[in-house]
């Protein structure tokens, strides 16, 4: 080492600017460049792409790791490995952290943990969303426990973050071990197809413990988490539509809990009828339509943004506005199961309707629901307690809640989606609505099964019975005499009579019993 004991002082100016220049720079050209070629954008890229241009403001960009394990005294880079800070989104503030996976692989130290945890903390002393732009391989095991202290510190704040400011995580590479917990507990997860990937443990330990042989894509990328287990929300090409669909999102979303979601002036006239509706849905019980369909002739410009697209179809969850203002829609997909309510559909909108109540969403429900689905599969798999998720979840929610019955309404699936015996504020139903315990195909069978058996003509007779039990209960019309639909109406007038109710309801308040908090049926 040669002797610098006589050598003048840096310049503090030069100093900070050489500071900057290693930070800026991460990992290295080389290390960029492999970062590009694998299709991926840098941290401070992708940051550029989700702040409006020139108001990104960056924390703690000298902060360096404290680990002299392994030779790490001698591997210090300013920043060490995730870029933190805030900025504007649509001239709204947002709180960001985006892993650097060219330093060091993105691996989480305790000073890496510390710079999180930081601008998490001020996300919610301030009240601003909190994004987490993830590329990590995980825990640095040069730090042993202090890593890991650092995932928990991370933790803690995301219970206290939830409900209170939105939290969005973009997985953008590897994700895996402990660092998967974080983005399960924010509200939104999004991945990019063909370089991210989540799972608890790796190919290589599984193929040790059970012998299985699985590829990271086929074990834990963006298809097998939007379609298999409901963990990621949203799948994007690559790393900008990824970054541009979470500044859609964002749109939707107010800041905090005590904001209102933000209004976008509307161009579409709230009073717009759409004769069209008139004839959308088939007459014969037994055709199936798209209700999103539905769904995009009333929504302000036919602007539905659906999350969770490919998974639990049956069941269909989104954001849009009506009159400028934006609500969350939940749905039953007849052209999926019939409509029918399973154990992986009632979670996913029991979550989403949970997070709309959070963050003051009004709901939207369209119903067309023939029941729960059965089989021994979905009994032994707890249809009953996840069936009860979804209606805890509409039961609690405060949010004004307007409901359009458009036709199948039946038994205990009648009730959960969001009635008027569990808070529903308004309740609407097409002429084409049939609400009642069952089907009446099924309920002659029981109700008229000694007469059926014992006619002479038991076809005839049937089918007699199930016109006259169609006419007495399978309609809309028995439900609006006993007040439990607020009104029959025509197909054509659906969003205005929408847009009326939501406005009604703008300055609705409805509370809880006082508690703790409540115990649902997880």
């Amino acid at each position: 080492m040669s002797d610098t004991s006589n050598s003048p002082p840096l310049d503090p100016i030069a100093r900070l600017e050489a500071l900057d220049a290693a930070a800026l720079q991460g990992g290295g050209a080389r290390r960029i460049k492999k970062q590009h070629d694998a299709g991926k954008l840098t941290a401070r890229e992708r940051i550029d792409l989700l702040f409006d241009p020139g108001t990104f403001v960056e924390t703690d960009r000298l902060v360096q790791h404290r680990c002299t394990n392994f030779g790490m005294d001698d591997k210090k880079i300013p920043g060490d490995g995730v870029v933190t800070g805030y900025g504007k989104v649509d001239g709204r503030q947002v709180f960001v952290f985006a892993q650097d996976f060219t330093v060091f692989g993105g691996s989480l130290s305790a000073a890496f943990a510390s710079k999180i945890t930081k601008v998490m903390d001020l996300a919610l002393k301030t009240g601003a969303p909190v994004i987490g732009l993830n590329d990590s391989g995980g825990a640095r095991i040069q730090e042993g426990v202090e890593s890991l202290a650092g995932y928990a510190d991370i933790f803690l704040r995301n219970v206290l973050a939830s409900g209170v400011v939105p939290q969005i995580s973009a997985i953008m590479g590897p994700c895996a071990g402990g660092a998967v917990y974080s983005p399960a507990m924010t509200d939104f997860n999004l991945m990019v197809d063909g370089s991210s990937y989540m799972f608890i443990t790796g190919p290589e330990v599984i193929k040790t413990v059970t012998h299985e042989e699985v590829t990271k894509e086929e074990l834990g990328g963006a298809t097998a988490h939007e379609t298999k287990s409901g963990v990621s929300h949203f799948t994007c090409a690559d790393d900008a539509e990824c970054i541009a669909t979470v500044r859609e999102l964002l749109s939707f979303l107010p800041s905090n809990n005590h904001e209102p979601p933000p209004y976008k002036e509307p161009m579409d006239p709230s009073s717009r009828e759409d004769e069209a509706l008139d004839e959308m849905v088939p007459r014969d019980p037994m055709k199936g339509y798209d209700i999103k369909s539905v769904i995009e002739s009333v929504v302000d410009d036919g602007d539905f943004f659906e999350v969770q697209e490919r998974y639990a179809k049956n069941m269909v969850i989104g954001f849009a506005r009506f009159d400028g203002h934006p609500v969350g829609i939940v749905a039953n997909q007849p052209l999926e199961l019939a409509g029918c309510l399973d154990i992986d559909a009632s979670v996913k909108a029991a979550r989403f309707v949970q997070f709309c109540d959070c963050f003051n969403l009004p709901i939207v429900t369209f119903v067309d629901v023939p029941g729960f689905l059965p089989g021994v599969g979905q009994e032994h798999g707890g249809i009953i307690k996840h069936g009860a998720k979804l209606l805890y979840a509409f039961c609690e929610a405060t949010v004004p809640k307007v409901t359009v019955i458009t036709r199948k309404a039946y038994g205990g699936a009648y009730d959960v989606m969001s009635s008027k015996h569990i808070r529903g504020d308004i309740s609407f139903a097409f002429p084409t609505a049939e609400i009642a315990v069952m089907g009446p195909d099924g309920a002659v069978n029981i109700v008229y099964r000694k007469e059926i058996a014992e006619a002479d003509d038991p076809v005839a007779t049937k089918a007699e019975f199930v016109e006259q039990y169609r006419e007495r209960f399978a309609n809309p019309f028995k439900a609006a005499e006993l007040g439990f639909i607020d009104e029959v109406i025509h197909p054509r007038t659906t969003r205005p009579r929408v847009c009326a109710a939501l406005e009604m309801l703008r300055d609705k308040r409805d509370t809880n019993p006082p508690k703790k908090h409540g115990n649902p049926p997880l």
